[in-house]
């Protein structure tokens, strides 16, 4: 490991006012799924919806305002924003990375978009801590995002029930170089390219572009484009892939299973998540089942460590499990030992 220590001076969120509940998911997806079954096995009591007003962009700017609020940074401090605001956002082709520049006058940063879809806050963190080692000038590094991927889910849709928790909200942490609290220690990422084009966005790019006859079904069409491919390839190497994720990262930051505390996950199925609290020999206490905001893509690490900071569940000295996947399909784990 290296001499240079990276350490997350803090964290901002933030969270839509409005909410969908179990019963409206049902509701919507026409009597295929009940309030219970959407409660009991997607795990979803109600998530947030973004109005109007609040863009990934905009929502991306107001976590980083609630970040520099929580850690006193001073914005002309920041040398790097990476952004991790998802591709649907209020103007296609604008650099989120450059609003939020913009937005906390932050003039002394440039700024990049990062994508690796609900990965991306864990990759960022790996990204970000090799960019401050690597680079003498590069001292403070805002990771910052926001999400609102539910407006595409057709709740009529079977097969992505495995999307009905797609939910709304922006988060980000500060990173510096020599801060030696909070520490960011091993990650280890996995790829499998072979699901490229099984989930995504059906009708907009350039395959299939956006046309007077299809446009009713275009703003609803982030879909599972080969749904038996997917599933299957995911039901074979997708519990596997975590856990290689999880125990390199723990090898590359020389701990072992027995040091983790707590496990900061993406929200995924109820039975999905015990099944890697049970791998892992962890405890209901040991980490935030996010029931009551749903899947707010690659801001969900982010939220799962500020909730456990504030409720107290994070101490001095925890070693702290960043755990994510992302279609396409990505799987990645980084280590934080906080405090």
């Amino acid at each position: 490991m290296s001499q240079i220590s990276v350490g997350i001076v803090g964290t901002g969120i933030y969270l839509p006012k409005q909410i969908m509940t179990a019963k409206e998911i049902a509701e919507e997806t026409k009597g295929v799924w009940t309030e219970s079954a959407v409660i009991e096995k997607l795990g979803i009591i109600q998530k947030r919806v973004a109005n109007h007003e609040e863009g990934s962009q905009e929502m991306s700017y107001l976590a980083a305002v609630d970040c520099l609020d929580n850690t006193g940074i001073n914005p002309l401090e920041i040398d790097v924003v990476l952004s991790i605001t998802e591709e649907w956002k209020e103007y296609p082709l604008t650099t989120a990375a450059l609003y939020v520049i913009g937005k906390i006058n932050a003039t002394n940063a440039w700024g990049i978009d990062l994508q690796n879809r609900c990965c991306t806050s864990v990759s960022a963190l790996k990204i970000a801590k090799d960019m401050l080692i690597a680079d003498p000038e590069i001292n403070t590094i805002m990771i910052v995002g926001g999400y609102h991927n539910g407006d595409l889910v057709d709740y009529t849709d079977k097969d992505m029930s495995m999307m009905y928790n797609l939910s709304a909200g922006g988060g980000a942490m500060i990173l510096k170089k020599g801060y030696q609290k909070n520490l960011i220690l091993g990650s280890h990422i996995i790829g499998d390219g072979t699901l490229a084009r099984t989930a995504g966005v059906e009708i907009g790019g350039t395959c299939n572009p956006i046309t007077k006859d299809n446009v009713n079904d275009a703003y609803k069409s982030l879909r599972l484009m080969d749904a038996k491919k997917m599933k299957d390839r995911l039901n074979e190497v997708s519990f596997t892939n975590w856990v290689k994720c999880i125990d390199e990262s723990l090898r590359k930051s020389s701990l072992t299973r027995n040091d983790l505390d707590f496990l900061a996950i993406l929200h995924i199925k109820r039975s999905g998540h015990q099944m890697i609290m049970d791998e892992l020999k962890l405890t209901k206490d040991q980490t935030i089942y996010l029931e009551n905001y749903g899947h707010i893509g690659q801001i969900d690490q982010i939220l799962s460590l500020h909730l456990a900071v504030q409720n107290k569940q994070v101490k001095q000295g925890d070693n702290v499990c960043m755990l994510a996947a992302g279609i396409g399909y990505v799987w990645a784990s980084s280590i934080v030992r906080w405090g």
